[in-house]
């Protein structure tokens, strides 16, 4: 049997096209029918888990929650150092080479060597086969997750989480600090190129958002010294002239509360692109306070300008049709007691619903109130005065159809938590 098609030309639906061409043959239909086997796998795949310490994932019920809070599951990493305590063999071995001689007793949740396979010459016990090991991966924005499997990686033999950060025979204070010093870092030179590129023809500013936007998306092994080449002159010398202009004084030099303005700025981008502190990303924290934060945030929602705002709504107003005026009124009466409530604004394309929201907007900040524009896409948010996408704002996930229990990514205490409490 043969099934073929007639669709438009120049169509790259490959989906489709497979449908159209596919060909099933009299053998194939046999083999299906007999439900002989289609495909076959080899070698196997043994899962690894990664975590830090105390970190893995515990399953319990209200009845037997104080037992596995004591007592933890053993997973096969955590099983893997208490292999390497015992097992000379398995001190030669990296993590991932672990199911190639051992294989995972899940009752016992222990390795136990295979007893069957290829000899090994130097182990009479122990055998080999083709299994295969695959340490689950790990995104870079965990940073000491993302270390501690580099580390797992490369380190044979390791006894315990301490082990791992053990390096000449001194305890690193964290994961990434002991993969610098095994060199197993990249080196940041072609970071330092972008930077140093940026320099020749980019503002302080500029340059500021584009070493933002390094140590949030690209994670430089060490931000620091990227820092301290470049704050010097380059990332600070707008701030230094805006200060010389405020005070009248064009002797003051470059200081720590120049360097601490830029390192706020630059946290404030950070927050906005990942939402994470400098001091999460590896660079010195600026000097204040969460307060500090919120106020920014603040700020950027009741930096309109009132005498612009009360002009525009003096001038859209009266233009409000009748449907638009009830809309307005409606909203405006929630606003002013307090109320509450969800709407919904329905209406065709081009009847004047953008007009109408910007116009509420208007009248909301023209209160010194805060109003945040939110929209679905970035092409919408652009539509709207202070507008932003609501996965920018809110910190959505991206993957929200997976999960029936998705929450934002706001903690409590919280810039943006406390703004959304002010509205």
């Amino acid at each position: 049997m043969d099934v073929i098609g007639i669709g438009a030309e120049n169509c790259n639906d490959e989906v489709t096209q497979y449908q159209m061409g596919r060909y099933v043959s009299s053998n194939e239909a046999v083999w299906r029918i007999f439900s002989f086997p289609i495909h076959e796998r080899h070698p196997s795949v043994v899962h690894l888990a990664v975590h830090l310490e105390n970190g893995q994932r515990v399953y319990f019920t209200p009845q037997n929650a104080v037992q596995r809070a004591a007592q933890p599951p053993s997973t096969t990493l955590t099983s893997f150092f208490e292999t390497c305590q015992n097992d000379d063999f398995a001190q030669s071995l990296l993590y991932s080479e672990m199911p190639k001689y051992y294989t995972w007793n899940k009752s016992s949740r222990k390795f136990i060597r295979l007893k069957q396979g290829k000899p090994i010459q130097e182990y009479p016990d122990v055998y080999s086969t083709d299994v295969i090991g695959r340490i689950y991966s790990v995104h870079p924005i965990n940073d000491e997750c993302f270390y501690l499997r580099l580390l797992l990686v490369n380190v044979r033999g390791p006894t315990s989480f301490q082990h791992l950060r053990t390096v000449d025979g001194e305890l690193c204070g964290s994961y990434r600090e002991a993969c610098q010093r095994l060199q197993l870092l990249e080196n940041d030179d072609h970071w330092d190129q972008t930077l140093n590129d940026a320099v020749i023809s980019s503002s302080a500013q500029q340059i500021r958002t584009l070493f933002s936007i390094i140590i949030c998306t690209c994670y430089p092994s060490k931000p620091i010294d990227l820092w301290i080449k470049y704050k010097d002159h380059i990332l600070c010398d707008d701030i230094l002239y805006q200060i010389r202009n405020r005070m009248g004084n064009l002797n003051i030099q470059i200081n720590e509360e120049i360097f601490n303005e830029a390192l706020i700025s630059i946290e404030d981008m950070c927050l906005m692109m990942s939402n994470k502190l400098l001091i999460q990303l590896g660079l010195i924290a600026p000097n204040r306070t969460m307060h500090d934060v919120f106020n920014k945030e603040v700020h950027r929602e009741k930096t309109y300008d009132l005498n612009t705002l009360k002009e525009l709504i003096q001038k859209n107003l009266p233009l409000l049709n009748e449907q638009q005026k009830y809309v307005f009124d409606t909203l405006m009466k929630v606003t002013n007691y307090d109320t509450g409530g969800i709407y919904f604004l329905d209406a065709p394309g081009g009847t004047g619903k953008t007009f109408l929201i910007s116009l509420i907007l208007a009248t909301i900040r023209s209160q010194n109130k805060i109003a945040l524009a939110l929209a679905s896409s970035g092409i919408a948010a652009t539509l709207l005065e202070g507008g932003r996408t609501a996965h920018s704002a809110l910190k959505l996930p991206l993957n929200m159809q997976s999960n029936e229990f998705q929450s934002c990514n706001i903690s409590k205490k919280s810039a943006m938590a406390k703004v959304l409490q002010e509205c």
